[in-house]
């Protein structure tokens, strides 16, 4: 019995290193094995290049992002994500915004492209010459809701705003939105667009520019409505300067501005055909002095053609059919300019 209890005796240690040898491969294969399905799971989708749009809410967690971007098909799993951003220490530099990105794209770079906020930018864009109302139409086409955008058109949303301060009560913003392009991301609201026009348009009435209107006989609000008439009337830069100048002589000596640009506005701002005989207050052929608001927004070069116009004398001009603009002093060199360069155009 002595001898058959110390042979079993020995035979215990030899079995538990067996054991443990045998568990020590299993943890080590389920490791690798665990291992190999993440690193998988870190790989792209498939090679598709095709780009989504997706945006990531503000306050989103971790587990919350991971879920979408699975649900996308952008990445092989949620859980993998989550152990790769923990593992690099990023999980407060993920980013709000919308981002595009594609199943060709491997965990660790949409983890870069989030941490980095490389998020979409769109542009939109205030063109030169706009009316308002083409304005708000831009922007609803640009996916802004349509009541966001009046509201945002609403020159009560901005009292006190420094571009406003010579706006007459009651007057809206039609030519005070500057042309310019602006960026907007998922989050950006039609109020920010006309907000950064505004200060557009702040930064172009400097101290001197109103100085200069002062000195032209004009109010802020009279210089910005005559520089409207200019960008509409001519789109040659070089020509605006004498435009103006003709313009502030004729307002000078009491004679109608006669331009073309202000009676298709009144026509156009009450439904009808632009034409230069339509009867309304912005018919300039019909009523002497300045329309009672801008016809449009305007550039910094029509605000600076009126505020320093050229030195010249001319009482009348003509655009061309080549785009060309003819100056006159008198109605008859006038007249007869018209007849050798506005065939087409002045027949209409």
């Amino acid at each position: 019995m002595k001898y058959s209890n110390r042979r079993l005796r020995r035979r215990w240690p030899r079995r538990l290193v067996i054991v443990a040898i045998i568990a020590a491969v299993v943890v080590a294969g389920a490791t690798a094995a665990v291992r190999y399905v993440y690193n998988q799971n870190l790989r792209p989708v498939s090679s598709s290049q095709t780009v989504q749009s997706i945006t990531v809410p503000q306050g989103a967690t971790v587990e919350e992002i991971g879920s979408l971007l699975q649900q996308r098909g952008l990445i092989r799993s949620a859980w993998a994500f989550k152990l790769y951003v923990s593992s690099k220490e990023v999980r407060n530099a993920l980013q709000a915004g919308t981002y595009e990105l594609a199943p060709s794209q491997g965990v660790a770079e949409i983890v870069s492209q989030l941490t980095h906020g490389k998020i979409v930018t769109n542009l939109v864009t205030i063109l030169p010459g706009q009316r308002i109302d083409q304005i708000r139409t831009r922007l609803i086409q640009d996916g802004f809701l349509e009541a966001d955008v009046d509201q945002a058109l609403d020159p009560n949303t901005y009292v006190g705003h420094p571009a406003l301060v010579d706006k007459p009560k009651g007057a809206g913003l039609e030519g005070y939105l500057y042309p310019d392009s602006f960026q907007r991301t998922s989050e950006t609201s039609a109020k920010t667009i006309v907000g950064a026009a505004l200060d557009e348009m702040d930064k172009q009435l400097t101290p001197d520019i109103r100085a200069a209107f002062s000195r032209q006989g004009l109010s802020t609000y009279q210089g910005i409505i005559l520089a409207s008439i200019v960008e509409r009337e001519v789109s040659e830069p070089n020509d605006r300067p004498q435009v103006a100048q003709v313009f502030l002589k004729r307002l000078r000596i009491g004679m109608p501005l006669q331009s073309d640009a202000t009676a298709h506005y009144g026509a156009i701002l009450e439904g009808a055909k632009p034409s230069t005989k339509y009867d309304s207050v912005y018919n300039t052929y019909t009523h002497k002095g300045l329309t009672p608001t801008p016809i449009s927004n305007v550039s910094s070069g029509s605000l600076q053609a009126v505020a320093n116009p050229a030195s010249t004398d001319w009482l009348y001009f003509v655009s061309g059919d080549d785009g060309t603009t003819h100056f006159s002093k008198t109605l008859t060199e006038h007249e007869a300019k018209v007849r050798q360069y506005c065939k087409e155009n002045c027949a209409q």
